[in-house]
């Protein structure tokens, strides 16, 4: 397929691993990298607090010496705040592609009009694409991520993309859900082909996001929307081999079998001692915590034993847990092709009062919209 391209990056394979809160930090980016290839992005960082040099935020915009290219993942609903955040990033040479969240379904965001519910206001959208852009100046590529609409009555995503197409962004990505559906049920692909279509005429890539869990579904995705590439988030869960595994499908190549327990173990062990380099020992495991499970799906492991590792404190303690499982197991390949992380059942979405009563910008949004930054941490 023709590969993806924005601005002076190449992504080859066409594979993009999403920006997840608390996960896409630098060991496991690198554990991604390592396997394979494609544009790793950071977690999601607070314009406001960037440009407030917030320690914890700065910290997640400090990429390791081998990471190229470095992707920020930023997120706010101001236009002059996100683009003096671009020309922070710029300035100090900290990155080398900027993605915006408009996607991020999670109420802490939408309640104040941020993330997904953030298009339904098409004003305020084009107004923060278009101040991003003009703030990179052509210096690095700028991308938009975002999802189908806020429900199904308020469907955003087409003149959305439209809207970022025509600012100059260089590619835009849809999570083919709604931000009421959160990550229930299947993604609607089909809206992935209708995105396509729509931006052909202006010349912008489209790439694919939602259920993707093995190198197959992303074959399948390509194949049934004509998108240009894919973007990876759930599907990657305690798997960071899955890169190495989509990266031999797009080249048409066999695609490695999972893991057994041996490899996979070996991996979550280093995981834990890459986010302890970072971290401290403490926090790195305490961090760690929340990958067991998605590393152990597939597998018998004891309860007692998984119920320990949620608790670990300590690599030494760590270590004596994973030496008491049996590690002579291959992985349940049926159970891996299943959604991982975060499901749940679709909800009404959180938002400000009011705000769906107008796709425009109002003094009523406005007061809201100032807030929004305030409730979302530096990640």
């Amino acid at each position: 397929m023709t590969l993806l391209r924005a601005g002076a990056l190449t992504v080859d394979p066409p594979v993009v691993l999403a920006p997840m809160a608390g996960i896409t930090n630098r060991a496991f980016r690198r554990l991604c990298r390592e396997a394979g290839a494609g544009l790793y992005v950071s977690e999601m960082v607070t314009s406001r607090a960037l440009i407030e040099r917030n320690a914890e935020t700065l910290d997640m915009v400090t990429f390791g010496p081998d990471e190229s290219p470095r992707s920020v993942q930023l997120y706010g609903v101001d236009p002059y705040v996100m683009g003096e955040a671009v020309r922070l990033l710029l300035d100090e040479d900290r990155c080398d592609h900027i993605d915006m969240n408009f996607g991020c379904p999670v109420p802490k965001v939408t309640r104040r009009g941020g993330g997904s519910a953030l298009p339904w206001k098409r004003d305020l959208f084009r107004s923060i694409v278009a101040s991003v852009v003009k703030a990179a100046d052509g210096r690095v590529p700028v991308t938009v991520k975002m999802r189908v609409g806020v429900d199904s009555d308020h469907i955003t995503y087409l003149d959305a993309g439209q809207a970022a197409a025509e600012e100059g962004v260089a590619w835009v990505a849809l999570h083919a859900r709604t931000a009421s559906q959160m990550y229930a049920g299947r993604a609607d692909w089909d809206t992935i082909a209708r995105l396509v279509e729509h931006l052909a005429p202006l010349g912008t890539p489209v790439l694919g996001n939602g259920d993707i869990w093995t190198a197959a579904d992303a074959l399948r995705m390509v194949e049934t929307t004509g998108c240009a590439g894919v973007v990876v988030g759930r599907g990657c869960l305690g798997r960071p081999w899955l890169f190495g595994q989509l990266a031999q499908a797009f080249a048409g190549e066999p695609v490695s079998p999972d893991p057994d327990l041996r490899h996979v173990l070996a991996t979550l062990k280093r995981h834990a001692e890459l986010l302890s380099i970072d971290y401290g020992e403490g926090k790195g495991c305490r961090d760690m915590r929340k990958h067991m499970a998605w590393y152990l799906k597939g597998f018998s492991v004891r309860q007692q034993i998984r119920h320990s590792l949620s608790m670990v404190f300590t690599l030494s303690e760590l270590d004596d847990l994973l030496s008491q499982i049996d590690i002579d197991q291959k992985a349940n390949s049926e159970v891996l092709a299943g959604p991982r992380g975060r499901t749940g059942g679709e909800r009404p979405p959180t938002l400000p009062d009011g705000w769906l009563d107008s796709p425009y910008v109002d003094e009523m949004a406005t007061a809201e919209l100032r807030h929004a930054e305030l409730s979302v941490s530096g990640g």
